[in-house]
Order: C-alpha cells, then structure tokens, then sequence
C-alpha cells in the first residue's frame, strides 16, 4: 500500500501544469534530436545543463529525462528511414528496420518499433518502482568503505562492458579520474596539477567537458558524414502493423524488455548493449534466422524494446546508489549536483516528491510519445529533408553561449574546445568518451569515500577487504571477478563479436 500511495503522491505532482510542460518539452526535444543523425542524448543534455540552472530540480530532471527516454523513440524514425541511426542504441534496428523500409512495410516497421518502446518503458517505469525503495534502503547502511569498493566495482564493470578495446577503455576511466582531481584540495587546500593557471583552481567544470567532449566532438565528427542518403519517405502508410506481423513481434518484445530491462541496471550496460544483446537473442531464437538482416520484424521490436527498456532502468543504480551506469546517467547527477541534491539513497526520503514525480512523469512521457511518433510521423519524416550542415554552427554558438553563461569566462569556451578537439582525437581512435565521463563524476567521490574511510580506519588498508565490511569485501571480489573473466580469450572474443554489426 505504501507503494501505491507513493506513486499517487508522484502522479499528483507530475501532472501538475508546469511538469507537464516540461515532460512535453523534453521527449519532443528527444524525439527531434533522435530523428536528427548526429547529436545524440548526451551531447543534447549537455547542452541543456545551463538551462536547468534556473529551474526547480524536479522540472529539469523531467525534462532531462523526457529528452534521454524520448531520443530511443526517435532514433529507429531515422534508422528505420533513412539506415543512419539516430541514436546509438539504434545502430541494429537499421538492419532489419531499413529493409522493410525498402520493401514498403515502413509503416508496420515505425507502428511495432513505437508500440514495443511504450510497452518496454512502461514495464521498465514499474520495475524502478519497485525495486528502487528497497535497494536505496540497503544503500542506506553504506558506509565510506562500501562507497568505494561500489565505485570502483561500477567503473570496472562499465570498462568491461563498454564498445571497443577493454584497454581503452580502462585508459579512458583513468584519464577521467584525472581530469577529475584538477584544483584545489579540499582537505589540504594545495593546487594540483592547476599548471599555474588561476582559472583551473576550481577545477573543471563538468558541463565544460560533457559538452565538448559529446557536444563539439559530435559536430566535428558529422561535418565529415557524406550528404546523399535514400530517404523512403513516401512509403510511410498502413502505419497499423498485420495480425502476422502481432504475432512474430510480441514474443520479440516480451523478450526485448526482459532483457533490456535486467541490462539497464548494469553499469555501462543501458540502451546500447541492451540492443545489440536483444538483436543477438532474436535472431538466435528464430525459426528463421536467415530473415534477419533482410526484414525481419523481430529485429526491429526486440532491440527497440530493449533500448527503451534499457535506457529506463538505468535510472535505478543512478537515484538509488547516486552512481551513473552510462554518461547520460552521470549528466542526471551533474544536474542534481547543480541544484545542491546529492546523489544517492537520501534522495528518496529528503525528497519524495522529487524521486516519485520522476518515475510518474516517466508514464506520462511514454503515452506523449507514442502520440508524437504515430500521428505526427510525417512531420519528422519532412525534417529529415533538413541538410544538417545548416544545423550544425547554430547548435555550436548555442553550445558556446551556454558554456560562457556559466561564469561568464571566456576561459571556459576555451577549454570546451580543447576537449572538443580531445574528443575528436578519441573518436578517430575508437577511445569510447562514456567511460572518461563516468570516471570524471566518479573521481572526486572515490577519493573522499577513500579517504573518509582511511581516517575512520586510523590508516587501516584492509577496512575495504575487513570480514566485518562483507558488502565492500563483495563489491572488491567482484571486481576482481569481472576483470579476471574478460581477460580470458574466450569470453574476450565473445565480448568484442556481440558489437560487431551482423550482416
């Protein structure tokens, strides 16, 4: 009963005018920039971090949200279209979605790919529901040591399972953490590696470096992108897909949002590997796995599914623990942070109208997109005619404006386009930027769990391995666990063959 009477107190709130303009606000944002190849969630909420600043915590985190849960709608528009994902998680539905495309079953493609995403976020919004009062009571008696060892269990295991070289990776989340150690100590007050530059004492800025890093590096990156695309636009019709077609789709969503779903909870799993995993599933399940890849509509449901489902639930590590699983998820908490919330289990009881407004205005976000994908899909389709060069130095002098809005400093948009350039770099060698991001958020927390938890310790090592600290000494073994598994040739063939695009 508690629970439902939490939930009632989070449709109240949600529902209330101004939340529901912001809901709005942030999955047409999301649909739009999923439909427009390029930009991306992240590089979009990074954009938007400014914006929050003036809004009361619960609207921006609504919005926030609306646009990262919105963008896997808008996503398989452009993939399905177009065969350019508009966001990463839908690289596999251009598979199976582009054909169908091709052979004039666009419509069935966009109706089961919008259905399935509602069905899986719906399931996915129920399932933060429930299992996030439990988890955040656990997380509750964390003390220092079990924050680290939780830390450092979260940014191995989103090495372990992020795009790419494990080695990148793992040098991507170092590099983050010492990104995140720029400034001033907290606890001694000395400058550290401020290279006698008076505008880095403070360090950082998040915001800086989520937008040049996601937001520059992206425009560069797609100013290179060849204009010519084959764009099916006069093929959308009999948007309502056949009784065969409900038939072959609704095991492939059943399944799509299970996974997703369970996947989504990991940290670095959420939308992308939920669907490239729910892809493999499918075709593996198949009595007619030679379909896939020539428009098999189980392709285009079960990775839609999961995606949403994914990218939902990747929501519960984040409000629960205040630990990000994906970068999306470590911009929500840069937002949290600029509101003064700290991320974490206190949230929930502090403040309950932030933590069930959200998960209610994820329900009312779904229902605003399946009516924005359905009925309105001609207008997305005309905004794919839109030459995105003509796009791409506004969103870049917006970015710039933000940025110096900050602290109004010039210094800042400078340092937005080191890393802009540094993101560039990383791209061209297949460093995945996620795993920098979520070990620049995370740094500065592990250094002060571990020392909070060194001085309670009186110098103590072993208070994170001590058999009276079993929840820190689990997340320490399965650490090591993870890193002994993935250095084993066969489970390291498998990982890098589940991101290869299957033709």
């Amino acid at each position: 009963m508690e629970l439902f009477a939490s939930l009632w107190m989070g449709f109240v709130v949600a529902v209330s005018p101004i939340n529901l303009l912001y809901a709005f606000i942030g999955v047409l944002l999301g649909t739009l920039i999923g439909v427009l190849p390029g930009i991306g969630p992240v590089a979009t909420i990074a954009m938007l971090l400014p914006v929050t600043f003036n809004l009361n915590p619960l609207a921006a985190l609504i919005m926030l949200a609306g646009i990262y849960y919105g963008a896997q709608y808008g996503g398989s528009t452009t993939a399905i279209l177009v065969n350019i994902p508009g966001e990463s998680s839908s690289v596999v539905t251009c598979l199976d979605g582009y054909q169908m495309a091709r052979q004039g079953r666009a419509g069935p493609a966009l109706a089961v790919a919008a259905l399935g995403s509602f069905f899986a976020g719906c399931v996915a919004t129920l399932i933060i529901a429930v299992a996030a009062p439990p988890l955040a009571e656990v997380a509750l008696k964390f003390g220092p040591s079990e924050y680290f060892s939780l830390m450092v269990f979260g940014l191995i295991a989103a090495t372990v399972l992020a795009h790419g070289s494990l080695v990148k990776a793992i040098a991507m989340v170092v590099w983050g953490l010492l990104f995140g150690i720029v400034g001033t100590d907290v606890n001694s007050g000395v400058l550290r590696f401020t290279f006698d530059i008076p505008e880095l004492s403070d360090g950082i800025g998040f915001v800086i470096v989520a937008m040049g890093m996601f937001g520059t590096t992206e425009i560069i990156l797609n100013l290179e992108m060849k204009e010519k695309r084959e764009i099916f636009t006069s093929k959308v019709k009999n948007l309502w897909p056949s009784k065969d077609d409900f038939k072959r789709a609704w095991p492939a969503v059943l399944r799509g949002t299970a996974l997703g779903s369970a996947l989504g909870i990991l940290p670095g799993g959420g939308a992308l590997l939920a669907s490239f995993g729910a892809y493999t599933v499918e075709k593996k399940m198949s009595r007619h796995p030679e379909q896939f890849g020539k428009g098999a509509i189980e392709g285009v449901a079960g990775p839609e599914s999961a995606n949403n489902a994914g990218a939902q639930t990747s929501f519960i590590p984040m409000l629960t623990l205040g630990i990000p699983g994906n970068a999306v998820m470590a911009l929500m908490i840069g937002a949290l942070m600029i509101q003064g919330i700290a991320p974490g289990p206190q949230v929930m009881s502090e403040k309950p109208q932030l933590f069930w407004g959200l998960i209610a205005s994820m329900w009312v976000g779904n229902l605003m997109l399946v009516v924005l994908n359905l009925p309105l899909i001609g207008m997305w389709v005309k905004l794919l005619t839109v030459p995105y060069r003509y796009l791409y130095p506004s969103i870049l002098v917006f970015m710039a404006i933000g940025v110096y809005s900050l602290s109004n400093n010039p210094f800042d948009v400078l340092i937005m386009a080191v890393f802009g350039i540094l993101g560039y770099v990383c791209a061209k060698l297949e460093c995945e930027p996620a795993p920098m991001i979520l070990g620049f958020i995370l740094g500065p927390l592990m250094e002060e769990n571990l020392r909070r938890a060194m001085l309670l310790s009186r110098g103590d090592p072993f208070v994170f391995i001590s058999p009276s600290k079993p929840i820190s000494l689990a997340f320490l073994l399965a650490s090591l666990i993870l890193l002994v598994m993935v250095g084993l040739p066969a489970i390291r063939k498998r990982r890098e063959e589940v991101f290869v695009e299957e033709t």
